[in-house]
């Protein structure tokens, strides 16, 4: 089938945490024999920083931030089996949701796929003329990036017909074991752009622990911390692009995974980071969530912690052999139960299913 996607960015992974997901599943489902066509914005200087050339599983279509060009692309949603528009583009999200749907064939299917669910939630749930929430019952299908059952049942009670979690995988061909850069040794990394439903988080968890060590040596990658003040064993990287990710996952002694507010507090949805991190070997040391056990061990696959205290407590009892031990553990749980072969897959099952189903209502 012909998917047409509208993205934020397949090509950049400049303040856009989604690229890698994206990637891995995308590519899955061009592998099964669909074809994909991926539409995004030339905004937020992404394409001045891209991470991949345009990949010869998919046709990408990059467009100028302007409504003309939107409604453009817009327009070639009519000629999709499926059509998805993601959450978070950037720009003309409202347009692009109305108008890819209203473009849209009426044998295609229709797909909202969420990459922030908890925070979509909080924003539509009040507002019964939000687009979104009065497109709901509209949709085929709700696909979202985590959440679990709490997410499921929200968008379900709002109007959706069907909402299934997509979590987050691995893509053992991007993310493996590399040898230690000196550039990134140190005991405890973390990578995460700059967000206003993280900073207070990052402070609790990466910042207090770097406090409370003050003889330990701590690196932060991602966009936006240029001007924050940090302790003095706080070395700040800036943007990382996805070809550096392995070694800074495989140098340090561990690695901190730190989730937005939204997603901590409903549970069930691990980050890109956490698989991409296990993916590398690394010893991964998360904050707590709901249904982590679901993806990863605790104290066997990955360390938890529900402060900056535990952190420095987790890194204190740390050796070098605990730390390889966990991450080897993490890697080969992953390698066995979360691929982006078995998530493209389960994509694809689903919307062959949603597919016949739809034109078994409608057989004109």
């Amino acid at each position: 089938m012909k998917i047409a996607f509208y993205g934020s960015s397949l090509l950049s992974s400049y303040w856009n945490g989604a690229a890698t997901y994206y990637r891995g599943a995308l590519q899955e489902l061009a592998r099964r024999g669909h074809e994909i066509v991926f539409y995004e914005p030339d905004a937020f200087d992404r394409q001045q920083h891209r991470d991949i050339d345009p990949p010869e599983w998919a046709r990408v279509v990059v467009y100028p931030a302007a409504e003309e060009a939107a409604r453009a692309v817009i327009a070639e949603a009519g000629q999709a089996d499926v059509a998805v528009k993601a959450s978070g583009v950037g720009v003309f999200d409202d347009l692009l949701l109305e108008g890819v749907m209203a473009a849209a064939p009426a044998h295609a299917l229709r797909i909202y796929w969420d990459v922030d669910a908890p925070a979509t939630l909080a924003e539509i749930g009040p507002q019964p003329q939000h687009p979104l929430r009065r497109l709901l019952p509209a949709l085929d299908l709700v696909l979202t990036y985590g959440g679990g059952p709490p997410v499921i049942a929200e968008y379900e009670r709002l109007g959706a017909r069907r909402c299934q979690p997509i979590y987050n995988a691995l893509d053992p061909e991007t993310h493996h074991p590399v040898p230690a850069d000196p550039a990134y040794v140190a005991d405890l990394n973390f990578l995460a752009n700059r967000l206003p439903d993280r900073e207070a988080r990052v402070e609790a968890f990466f910042l207090e622990a770097a406090a409370r060590l003050p003889d330990r040596q701590f690196i932060l990658g991602g966009n936006g911390w240029d001007d924050k003040s940090m302790p003095a064993n706080v070395r700040k990287i800036g943007h990382l692009g996805t070809a550096a990710h392995n070694a800074f996952n495989a140098s340090p002694l561990a690695v901190l995974n730190v989730a937005r507010d939204s997603m901590a507090h409903v549970g069930f949805s691990p980050a890109t980071r956490v698989f991409e991190a296990a993916g590398a070997g690394a010893c991964l040391i998360t904050d707590a969530w709901e249904g982590v056990e679901l993806f990863l061990t605790p104290d066997e696959e990955v360390l938890v912690a529900r402060d900056g205290q535990d952190v420095a407590e987790h890194l204190r009892a740390l050796t070098p052999e605990r730390a390889k031990a966990i991450g080897e553990a993490a890697r080969q749980r992953l390698l066995s139960e979360h691929t982006y072969t078995r998530r493209g897959a389960e994509v694809d099952t689903l919307i062959r299913r949603e597919w016949a189903a739809k034109r078994e209502r409608s057989p004109a």
